[in-house]
């Protein structure tokens, strides 16, 4: 693709990630009027009202909030796994190449990627069974868990439907592993199958779930179990410098963006909105089925560089352009980054 003059005032277009979306008036000032306390001695009572409600929403006996998704994540695993244990996960799932080992490094586990032969973001039952395997000698790898992703982030946000994820946690549960749901963008995959959270998280062993993704909370995640998972969780939490104190303040955003949970149909709507556009432009995308769309280029790095140009900014994801849309990039927005593309570029 080549650019071509274009003027060098623009307002930037950020389409990088759903994760720049900031608080608004109303949350800063929920977040200002917090209770709290100190949540390693005490339990603050807000980030306690934020687990319950969210144990609730998750249909979980418990959850523990943690400042990030990727804590989350790693506290799950290194709860499940002891060292030397195997686990499976999708190709290109988030716990796999975007939280720099820590699966491994931390939590001990030896990551088996595992094909998207059912379709993006998720394996056939049948290769989960075969890939489990039996029990083997001492000296070899014991295949313990599943780590799945709904919505897959690699995979262009694609939603695992409740049917396929109840195979998934049935066929894993047979082999004898137990199930961790890394559901960051699980509200979105919700709010595009038209069916509660609960239902994406049935099963699972524990499910990890994220509020500053699209919702405009500046910080926090939650991952939920069992009561005796999340005690456990809570040791590892601590272990890993989690222990915020007077952590209310930011787990009132979290329920604010709880509230705000349906309204990630209209980052869906712009999504397929900016997908359309720019097949007319003569580029190759997908169709989203949540709010991002990947678009495939000859040359990931000169596209990037071409956008940026334009005021666009976009971030690389397997070898493709990703394009997120979110609360802070309006109807607008996209309607003048197609502007610009189709000023600027030539597929």
């Amino acid at each position: 693709m080549t650019v071509d003059s274009t003027p060098s005032e623009l307002k930037p277009l950020d389409f990088r990630s759903d994760t720049l979306t900031r608080p608004d008036e109303h949350m800063r000032s929920v977040m200002a009027a917090a209770e709290v306390g100190d949540n390693v001695i005490d339990t603050d009572p807000t980030i306690r009202a934020l687990e319950e409600r969210v144990a609730d929403v998750l249909d979980k006996p418990a959850a523990l909030w943690t400042p990030s998704g990727t804590m989350a994540n790693l506290i799950a695993l290194s709860t499940h796994l002891r060292r030397g244990d195997r686990f499976l996960a999708p190709r290109g799932a988030h716990v796999l190449v975007n939280e720099l080992g820590s699966a491994a490094w931390l939590a001990g586990g030896m990551p088996d990627p595992l094909d998207h032969d059912a379709g993006p973001g998720r394996p056939r039952p049948e290769t989960v069974r075969a890939a489990a395997g039996g029990t083997g000698p001492y000296y070899t790898l014991r295949t313990t868990l599943l780590s799945l992703e709904n919505t897959h982030n690699a995979a262009g946000g694609v939603a695992i439907p409740p049917d396929e994820h109840a195979a998934l946690v049935a066929a894993a549960h047979d082999a004898g592993l137990r199930v961790h749901l890394d559901g960051a963008r699980i509200w979105n995959a919700s709010v595009a199958l038209g069916v509660p959270p609960a239902t994406l998280a049935a099963g699972v062993d524990s499910v990890s779930a994220c509020f500053s993704k699209g919702l405009g909370a500046p910080v926090g995640s939650v991952v939920a179990g069992s009561t005796e998972f999340v005690e456990q969780a809570r040791r590892m939490r601590q272990m890993l410098g989690g222990g915020v104190r007077q952590g209310g303040v930011l787990a009132a955003a979290c329920l604010v963006a709880l509230d705000r949970v349906d309204e990630l149909a209209e980052d869906h709507a712009k999504a397929a909105t900016l997908a359309a556009g720019l097949r007319e432009l003569g580029w190759d995308v997908t169709e989203p089925q949540t709010n991002i769309v990947l678009a495939k280029v000859e040359d990931v790095n000169a596209t990037l560089d071409s956008l940026r140009a334009l005021g666009i900014l976009t971030l690389p994801m397997g070898g493709k352009v990703r394009f997120v849309l979110h609360r802070d990039v309006t109807s607008d927005d996209v309607t003048e980054a197609l502007s610009r593309i189709g000023k600027g570029l030539s597929a």
